[in-house]
């Protein structure tokens, strides 16, 4: 089959062909439609994180995808052939359930869980990380009702989806991005809009707001910038970061609690997000459609005409003669 490899860490990741897997015991092998580029894939591929998530060679690229159950493995009761889903595979060791592939295989208890019938595929696959991350993230601040929320990189997939799952909980959100995305922060509901490109963010926030901010979302800033970051925020409140750079102890004096959010997969969650997106609780992020054949440029933040907020990769122009079964 046709995937999306890296040989070793750090390598150039390239098109190449690998063997088709084959369903184990109590597993399904899916014949993907789709599957969206993360942040996340580049630095498993570098080995950034090998200790956690330890690697295997060839390593296929891609965590997020979705398609069709094309068939089982023996003892397999959650699925059957036909039913369309999708999830989140960043399943150790990386690169043994790859989405930037025509199929993948994984254990029917991984986090996948069924489309539901009025989901395009491309917006499945778009969903997974960014979305958990932004129901996670906002989870861990509740009760948000009447807080006030600065959101550092809202413009990208996971700030998107927070800024909309704070405002829906009650949250005044402040969101940090630039003047290009303004339309689209207004229409998910930010209450304000700062352009870090254009003013001082730490002296715009401070000038808002004197007595501080009730808690802060940073997806974006290193260990410096988000410990200045977090002195916006008054005592009592909380600070949080899905980059990993919060000194847990650094503010704990003032009365700030500072939280490394690490994304917990499931399948509860991935159902949670599907109905918020096909009920219209929370809109999708706007998606930039490429080839399979682009994937390896787009690990790299170089393919062109990507300029939409999340890219996903056409692994297949249909899902051929197979039954589709979704949620109903």
């Amino acid at each position: 089959m046709r995937a999306v490899i890296v040989n070793g860490y750090r390598q150039t990741p390239v098109l190449g062909e690998v063997p088709t897997p084959r369903p184990g015991p109590r597993q399904v092998l899916i014949r993907l439609r789709t599957a969206a580029v993360n942040p996340v894939d580049r630095r498993l591929a570098r080995g950034d994180w090998r200790i956690i998530y330890p690697g295997t060679f060839p390593m296929v690229l891609g965590t997020d995808g979705a398609g069709v159950v094309e068939t089982v493995g023996e003892g397999t009761t959650r699925f059957a052939p036909g039913d369309v889903v999708f999830g989140q595979l960043m399943i150790p060791p990386i690169g043994s359930t790859g989405t930037y592939a025509e199929y993948v295989a994984v254990d029917e208890d991984a986090p996948i869980t069924r489309v539901p019938d009025a989901m395009d595929l491309d917006v499945a696959a778009a969903l997974p990380t960014i979305g958990m991350t932004a129901l996670g993230v906002t989870a861990t601040l509740a009760p948000l009702q009447g807080r006030t929320v600065l959101i550092v990189g809202a413009r990208g997939g996971v700030g998107s989806m927070a800024t909309q799952f704070a405002v829906r909980a009650g949250a005044h959100v402040i969101a940090v991005a630039p003047g290009t995305a303004a339309e689209r922060m207004r229409r998910y509901g930010a209450a304000e809009l700062i352009d870090p490109t254009v003013v001082s963010l730490p002296e715009a926030v401070q000038q808002a707001h004197p007595d501080g901010i009730d808690a802060l979302i940073d997806l974006v800033s290193d260990t410096d910038r988000f410990t200045s970051l977090a002195k916006l925020v008054r005592p009592g409140g909380s600070a949080v970061t899905t980059r990993f750079v919060a000194d847990v102890g650094a503010l704990e004096a003032v009365g700030v609690t500072e939280t490394n959010f690490v994304l917990s997969a499931s399948v509860s969650l991935l159902d949670r997000l599907a109905e918020a997106v096909v009920t219209g609780y929370v809109d999708p992020p706007p998606i930039t459609r490429i080839p399979l054949e682009d994937a390896p440029a787009a690990v790299n933040g170089t393919v062109r005409g990507a300029t939409e907020v999340k890219t996903v990769i056409t692994v297949r122009t249909s899902i051929g003669g197979a039954r589709t079964r979704r949620a109903r």
